[in-house]
């Protein structure tokens, strides 16, 4: 299976989210399944990237040249790097290559490749299965506000359950997508 995940590249995150993306990367290894995301080296990108990496797994990254051109920003060592031109080619790349999408704490970025993949499933572009990993509830207002906005009427069926899923810790994520 090719599970991509949106994730922080920044760094000096508290360690409970690198632990989280520690934890989701060996089991995603220890599977034999391959992490397909951003293709950077640090933040949780980085984490996650190695923790697949340590436990035998497939790394495939997608990185834009703008990013990788940056030193120490790409994961050179990726069982597949692609360097694409531009994010949207990134992002292409990776939804083309996804089975399954899964969303740890992250900024803007990662907000907007989630809203992206919400909206080509409302839509019906795909039926590949979004999860939210909710560490230290990182993505409370987020979910809040997808609940807000499906009650008012302006995205009907966007509440959690509906076409994505709120799981709290790697492990609940692991036993959901696996059953």
């Amino acid at each position: 299976m090719n599970i991509c995940v949106f994730c922080a590249s920044s760094d000096g995150l508290p360690d409970r989210y690198h632990a989280a993306a520690r934890a989701l990367g060996k089991r995603i290894g220890a599977s034999g399944h391959t992490l397909v995301y951003g293709g950077g080296n640090v933040g949780l990108m980085g984490t996650l990237a190695r923790a697949v990496h340590a436990k035998s797994g497939r790394v495939v990254g997608y990185i834009p040249r703008r990013l990788q051109s940056i030193e120490g920003r790409a994961y050179d060592i990726a069982d597949e790097l692609h360097v694409t031109e531009t994010m949207a080619e990134r992002k292409r790349g990776m939804y083309e290559l996804a089975d399954v999408f899964v969303v740890l704490p992250g900024g803007i970025g990662t907000l907007e490749e989630f809203f992206e993949v919400l909206t080509l499933r409302k839509l019906g572009y795909h039926s590949k299965p979004i999860y939210v990993l909710n560490t230290d509830r990182c993505h409370q207002p987020l979910i809040d506000l997808l609940r807000h906005a499906d009650k008012k009427g302006f995205s009907p069926g966007v509440s959690d359950g509906d076409l994505y899923r709120v799981i709290d810790t790697p492990e609940e994520l692991w036993v959901d997508m696996n059953e």
